[in-house]
C-alpha cells in the first residue's frame, strides 16, 4: 500500500474512528484501526465487537493495501505533524510515514487478522436531522441505567412512527421523553433500543456535523451514515449491536392529570433548587410546597448538621380534578436539576400529583419534550 494523503484530512479521520479504538487489552488487534485503500478513497475502521466506525477519505492512491496500526500510537504521532502532504506506504507490516524531513516506521498486525465490521444489506432508510437527533438523544440519554436483571433499560428506546421518532430513557425513577418530528414519513414504523454507549458515540461524532443521517436497521443491528459533501460516497458510518430484550411499556407511566399545576422560571427553579441542595441530607432531599394561599412554592431543606434553607418562587399555579389543597413533595435534588438542565425554554411546567405520585417536568412553550420524576416517598 501507498497513499498520499493530507494531514488534516488523515488527522479528521483519525479523531473520529479513535474514540474506541485502544481500550482492549484480551485482544489486543481490538488496539490497532484498519487502514485500507478502496479506489480512490481510504477507509479507516475501528471496532470494540459491539460499535463499529468507518470513515472513508479522499486521498492519492499509488497502491493498494491494507494494514492495522496501534490507534494511540498513530493518532499521538499524525497530530503532531505539520499541516503538509504525508506519504504512507506499507513494506513488512510496517507503516512507513514521510513527512519533509521526518521518516518515521510504525509496526502494525495482519490486516487479515482484524475483525470485520457488519454491513446492513437492507437499503431503505430513514432520514434525520443531525441537529435535532443530536439534541433529541442528549435530552435523554443520561437517564438510562446499566442494570444486569433488567438490559432494557441500558439504551435508548427509539421508535418511529410515521411523521415522527420517539426517543425514550428511564432508570424506573425518572423518564424523559423526546419527539422529533420527520420531514419525510416512515415507510415501515420501527423501534429497537440503541445502546447507551452507541448512542454517546453519536452526539460526540456527529453534533458537529450539518445536514442529513440515514438510518439503516436490522432486526439486532443500526447503522447511521453520513455522505461526504462532494459526494454521495459514505464518509462516516457507526454500526452498532442493539440491545436484547422488549422495553416496557412506559406510556401509562406518564400522568394524564395533575393535582397541581406550576408554571415559573426555568432558571430561577433551578438555582434554588441548587442553593437547596447545599443543606440537603444524605438521601439528597428537598422539599416543594405548595400553598393555595400564596402564589407560588416554597423549596426547603435541612441538614441536621449544617443547618436548613427555605426560599420562595412566584410561580402561576393551577389544580386539576382535586379541590386545592397544601401539598408537601420531597425530591431527590439531583433528578431535578438533570430534568431542569435539558429543558431550554425559559418557563416550565412543574406538574405534581400529591406526595406519592409521578409529577412532570416540561418547557412551557415545547410539547416534545417531557421528563417524569418520582418523589422520595415518606414514612
Amino acid at each position: 500500500m501507498k497513499i498520499i494523503i493530507l494531514k488534516e484530512n488523515l488527522n479528521n479521520g483519525l479523531s473520529v474512528i479513535g474514540r474506541i479504538a485502544g481500550k482492549n487489552l484480551t485482544l489486543p488487534i481490538l488496539n490497532n484501526i484498519l487502514i485500507e485503500t478502496e479506489k480512490s478513497f481510504i477507509n479507516l475502521s475501528s471496532t470494540d465487537l459491539e460499535l463499529g466506525i468507518k470513515y472513508w477519505l479522499l486521498a492519492k492512491i499509488e497502491k493498494e493495501g491494507k494494514i492495522t496500526i496501534p490507534s494511540k500510537i498513530l493518532t499521538s504521532f499524525i497530530n503532531l505533524l505539520p499541516n503538509k502532504k504525508l506519504t504512507l506506504e506499507v513494506k513488512n507490516q510496517t507503516l512507513f510515514i514521510d513527512c519533509d524531513d521526518q521518516n518515521t516506521q510504525i509496526k502494525g498486525l495482519d490486516a487479515q487478522d482484524y475483525p470485520i465490521i457488519p454491513t446492513i444489506n437492507d437499503k431503505s432508510f430513514i432520514g434525520l436531522d443531525i441537529d435535532l437527533f443530536c439534541e433529541g438523544l442528549s435530552q435523554v440519554v443520561d437517564f438510562t441505567t446499566i442494570n444486569q436483571a433488567r438490559p432494557e433499560l441500558s439504551g435508548v428506546y427509539l421508535s418511529f412512527q410515521k411523521d415522527r421518532v420517539l426517543l425514550t430513557a428511564t432508570d424506573s425513577v425518572r423518564l424523559a421523553e423526546k419527539t422529533i418530528f420527520l420531514k419525510e414519513k416512515v415507510e415501515k414504523e420501527i423501534s429497537f433500543i440503541l445502546p447507551q454507549k452507541t448512542a454517546r458515540e453519536i452526539i460526540n461524532i456527529f453534533t458537529e456535523q450539518k445536514g442529513k443521517i440515514k438510518l439503516y436497521s436490522s432486526p439486532n443491528q443500526v447503522l447511521f451514515e453520513r455522505s461526504m459533501t462532494e459526494t454521495d460516497h459514505p464518509q462516516i458510518q457507526v454500526v452498532s449491536r442493539l440491545v436484547e430484550g422488549e422495553y416496557p411499556d412506559y406510556q401509562g407511566i406518564i400522568p394524564k392529570k395533575y393535582e397541581a399545576q406550576v408554571i415559573l422560571s426555568k432558571n430561577e427553579f433551578l438555582n434554588q433548587v441548587k442553593t437547596a441542595s447545599i443543606f440537603s441530607g444524605k438521601s439528597n432531599e428537598v422539599k416543594v410546597k405548595i400553598n393555595p394561599k400564596k402564589e407560588g412554592i416554597e423549596i426547603l431543606s435541612q441538614n441536621p448538621e449544617l443547618g436548613e434553607n427555605k426560599s420562595f418562587l412566584p410561580a402561576k399555579i393551577s389544580y386539576g380534578q382535586e379541590k386545592s389543597r397544601e401539598m408537601d413533595v420531597n425530591f431527590n435534588y439531583r433528578f431535578l436539576i438533570d430534568g431542569l438542565l435539558n429543558i431550554k425554554s425559559p418557563k416550565v411546567v412543574f406538574e405534581l400529583n400529591g406526595e406519592d405520585g409521578p409529577a412532570v417536568l416540561k418547557p412551557a412553550e415545547d410539547a416534545t419534550y417531557i421528563y417524569v420524576v418520582m418523589p422520595i416517598k415518606t414514612n
